[in-house]
């Protein structure tokens, strides 16, 4: 009950922000430079529409089998004609928020230095996409990513930005994550080439399911 008062509390909100009276009103444009026009949603198919927002579906449930706990084996190019290096580590996937996000904090060493990263998963209702976030002690910022999965090949392929450290400049990145079957995964890591701009793998990780 207190979870849907705070829901219907936060619809109101938003609906007196959204009707709030301004001096001035200014033009409202899409993607293609015509005007758009603010209409207002009937509070009941809000309500309904936020329920189904906030509610784990079929790929939540899915996500949530990801649980557990995982041996990974990275292998890194820091170059396209580089030497691979490889290195061991540990994931721990979760469920939190009511089912709604994978939670995934990942150890291990890279380029002989101690790794911790810390991931959010989930799946957007509305948009029908996956969404992720990634923190990590090897940087500064957030990566953001999402993309869409598809049943035919158990696989997302996931596209957002990243800065590059050596320019402070935004560049983007690409994640294809595939699963194998229920103890195996995949995760392929693809961005800018330093020497040529072009895209290039630079890490692939292989997640087994520790017994």
């Amino acid at each position: 009950m207190k979870r849907i008062n705070f829901l219907f509390a936060s619809i109101i909100l938003l609906a007196s922000c959204n009707n709030a009276p301004t001096e001035k009103k200014e033009e409202k444009k899409d993607s293609t430079n015509k005007e758009t026009v603010f209409v207002p949603v009937d509070s009941a198919i809000a309500m309904k529409n936020w329920q189904a927002y906030m509610t784990p579906g079929e790929v939540h449930k899915m996500i949530a089998s990801w649980s557990g706990n995982w041996n990974t084996e990275t292998t890194m190019w820091m170059a396209p004609d580089a030497p691979p290096m490889k290195s061991m580590g540990k994931t721990v996937n979760k469920t939190v928020l009511n089912g709604l996000y994978q939670e995934s904090v990942n150890t291990g060493t890279m380029m002989g230095m101690p790794f911790e990263g810390h991931g959010t998963l989930g799946y957007d209702n509305a948009k029908k996409i996956f969404v992720s976030s990634w923190v990590d002690n090897m940087g500064s910022g957030i990566i953001k990513m999402e993309g869409t999965w598809d049943a035919a090949t158990k696989s997302v392929t996931m596209k957002g930005m990243c800065v590059d450290p050596s320019s402070g400049k935004d560049c983007e990145m690409k994640e294809i994550f595939k699963v194998i079957d229920d103890n195996t995964q995949t995760m392929e890591m693809y961005g800018p080439d330093p020497k040529t701009g072009k895209e290039m793998k630079m890490m692939e990780l292989k997640f087994t399911r520790a017994k």
